[in-house]
């Protein structure tokens, strides 16, 4: 998908930023509800709950890792309605349905099974459906026009704070000296660990095959081993007797998150993650935003 600009317009039917939200591309004919489970009963009374859609549901584990089911329906509300009571797990849902209702079960089928195959592929959330959708029989132009669909989804979701169809991007490096505008690699070299990763727009992305330190520190705060305990029963690491081994790519909120797990303690990320040249992500950030000779002459 190219990225470009883009005007995306949020409606609040209730006048309340924690309330029922509606996202769009002004552009797009594909419209998004983000619907609390609370307020399901605000969503049934819109005529788009009696639509064909596709919808998101998202919420937690007892770890409070992060789950999603992803489904479809000729009439979204009734499905949601029914997994009310077929689904615990979930605390909100995310309901993508076109402006100009003229989605069919064929749209709504495929776009379920792009949606799958995309968000597997992000590995972000941890997928809860029991089945694998399978490709169903779509006309070529009926295809061209569901791939316009997806990518627009994507879009709204991740507005909306469930990027759940985006893979991590990792950010461009820093313009501080002459590259090839490609990700800049940062390495963690402290307390017996060896770890890689990149910074991105969300936090940090430290790389399958990262190692850290197996146990933790007397003084860490408890929520590291949580975490860690959570991390490995998704399978995202391997703790052994003399190692800790990142199995999967994984996201933390930010550099000093991502310092923890490695370590088993505190650790202040933004110094510790260094690129090839030995600069800290703080001295990065400092040189650019330093002014530069011609505007400091200016001042």
């Amino acid at each position: 998908m190219v990225t470009r600009a883009q005007t995306i317009q949020i409606y609040l039917p209730s006048g309340d930023p924690a309330g029922m939200r509606v996202a769009n591309l002004t552009t797009r004919t594909v419209r998004v509800f983000e619907v609390p489970r609370s307020l399901l009963p605000q969503f049934l009374q819109r005529a788009e709950s009696a639509q064909v859609g596709v919808y998101y549901l998202f919420g937690s584990n007892e770890d409070e890792a992060p789950q999603c089911y992803i489904g479809q329906s000729g009439s979204v509300g009734v499905r949601l309605q029914q997994h009310t009571s077929a689904k615990d797990f979930w605390t909100r849902a995310m309901v993508a349905v076109s402006l100009t209702n003229e989605w069919t079960s064929t749209h709504a089928a495929y776009l379920e099974w792009l949606s799958l195959g995309r968000a597997r592929a992000a590995g972000r959330y941890n997928l809860v459906n029991g089945n694998q959708a399978s490709n169903p029989f779509t006309p070529e132009p009926l295809e061209a026009d569901c791939q316009e669909f997806i990518d627009t989804i994507a879009v709204l979701l991740a507005t909306l704070g469930a990027p759940v169809l985006d893979t991590v991007k990792p950010a461009m490096s820093l313009p501080t000296k002459t590259n090839s505008g490609e990700p800049e690699s940062l390495f963690f070299r402290e307390a017996g660990c060896e770890a890689t990763g990149f910074q991105t727009p969300e936090g940090l992305l430290i790389l399958a095959g990262s190692k850290g330190r197996p146990d933790t520190r007397k003084s860490a705060r408890p929520g590291i081993a949580v975490q860690r305990a959570a991390l490995e029963a998704e399978g995202v690491i391997k703790v052994g007797e003399h190692e800790l081994v990142f199995l999967k790519d994984h996201l933390f909120g930010s550099p000093s998150a991502a310092g923890c797990a490695l370590v088993g303690g505190e650790n202040n990320g933004r110094t510790s993650w260094r690129n090839g040249q030995g600069q800290s992500i703080s001295d990065l950030e400092q040189l650019a935003i330093a002014p530069t000779s011609t505007e400091a002459q200016a001042q």
